[in-house]
């Protein structure tokens, strides 16, 4: 089942709404049981929904809100394959800003994805 570059966009939208909402439910409807998941920036690979639920627990619980927006699209119907280039709001406990860019690079595969390569600016703020 391919996806046309609509449903791609608004798979990966989903995805960052999840996290901004910091709903498991919705990011774990985006992602297969087999997901592959890099902190290119920072050497790390995660495997499988406790790993991936724990890192979004740390980085829930190390900041008041996340908010990602000012999306820049690359998409690949052929390939099944987006890359992201956005913006980061993180509003660390003590109410403080820190603005990042970041690119994520998403692999579709039947319909969801398959591997998430995240390049981050900055320190590691999902705590791996």
């Amino acid at each position: 089942m391919k996806l046309s570059r609509q449903n791609l966009k608004n798979l990966v939208l989903k995805y960052f709404r999840g996290v901004d909402e910091q709903n498991l439910t919705t990011i774990f409807e985006t992602l297969r049981p087999d997901l592959l998941f890099f902190v290119k920036t920072h050497g790390i690979e995660l495997t499988g929904e406790l790993q991936i639920k724990r890192m979004f627990h740390r980085l829930w619980a190390k900041h008041l809100a996340v908010k990602h927006d000012r999306f820049n699209f690359v998409i690949d119907v052929k390939k099944q394959a987006v890359s992201v280039q956005f913006e980061v709001t993180n509003t660390l406990l003590d109410g403080s800003l820190i603005h990042k860019s970041n690119s994520n690079f998403f692999i579709v595969n039947s319909g969801l994805f398959s591997n998430i390569s995240v390049y981050m600016a900055g320190e590691n703020t999902l705590d791996i």
